[in-house]
């Protein structure tokens, strides 16, 4: 995960472009610290990114889950099942991690990401577990190589993305091999659903036992997948906050 422009909601450090901030870029761990360091800095007064096909799915035809029944508008060769619209309270049963850079990201052969295009990995099912899915995938490549090309086709056209793509050319990448990330993806929380739109709260885990972070990204069902939805600044996480656990998330499996 990477703090691709500024975080909403916060102040000082989190005020400054991502590219002037200490260690920019954000790995789930890495955010993590930073949310701990920006709400310890608050207390203490401080101020202030042609498809090749991956996984075959073999699931039904993707039908909209809505009155209309018609058919999305989804990627070449994309079809999940969208049945399944009520908030998720577990993770999906063939959940497994996958590795991105340095990092490991959840994955799911049914729910997304289904294709793959190099640093693109498309195609969700239109629930809110695929929302999540995407809210992790998406920004976890904004950090490494090939960056520009996920903005472009995994990002909802607008200011926010002119913003982001602006601020982040200003960045050099990640290495994409090297020392594995600290922390990682603890759990998420699904805030606001609909057919259109959802706001995913990501749980991280810090460097350090016990530390846990938090952040919300917005995506929107935009041209038959989930694509991330940044502010007109680009900001593209709100709501950064330390927790004390991870009692009100739904947590992923070890």
């Amino acid at each position: 995960m990477v703090n691709s422009g500024r975080l909403r909601g916060g102040s000082g450090e989190w005020e400054k472009p991502f590219w002037q901030q200490r260690g920019w870029m954000l790995s789930a761990g890495f955010l993590a610290t930073l949310l701990v360091v920006g709400v310890v800095a608050l207390m203490s007064g401080g101020s202030g990114t042609p498809p090749r096909a991956g996984n075959d799915p073999t699931t039904t035809p993707s039908v909209s889950p809505g009155t209309t029944g018609k058919a999305d508008a989804r990627p070449a060769g994309c079809r999940t099942d969208d049945s399944d619209q009520e908030k998720p309270t577990a993770v999906p049963k063939d959940f497994r991690w996958k590795a991105n850079g340095t990092g490991l990201v959840p994955v799911s052969k049914t729910v997304g990401p289904l294709l793959y295009d190099g640093p693109v990995w498309y195609c969700y099912a239109h629930t809110p577990m695929g929302a999540v899915l995407a809210a992790h995938s998406v920004t976890d490549h904004f950090s490494y190589p090939g960056w520009r090309q996920v903005v472009e086709r995994q990002v909802v056209p607008g200011a926010g993305r002119d913003a982001l793509i602006a601020d982040r050319s200003q960045a050099e990448d990640k290495p994409v091999s090297g020392k594995a990330d600290a922390g990682g993806y603890a759990g998420f929380s699904v805030l606001a659903y609909n057919e259109e739109e959802a706001t995913v709260m990501l749980l991280l885990r810090g460097p350090d036992t016990g530390v846990f972070g938090s952040a919300s990204v917005t995506v929107r069902w935009h041209e038959g997948d989930w694509k991330l939805v940044p502010g007109t600044d680009g900001t593209v996480y709100s709501g950064m906050a330390q927790v004390s656990g991870t009692q009100g998330f739904v947590t992923w499996e070890a």
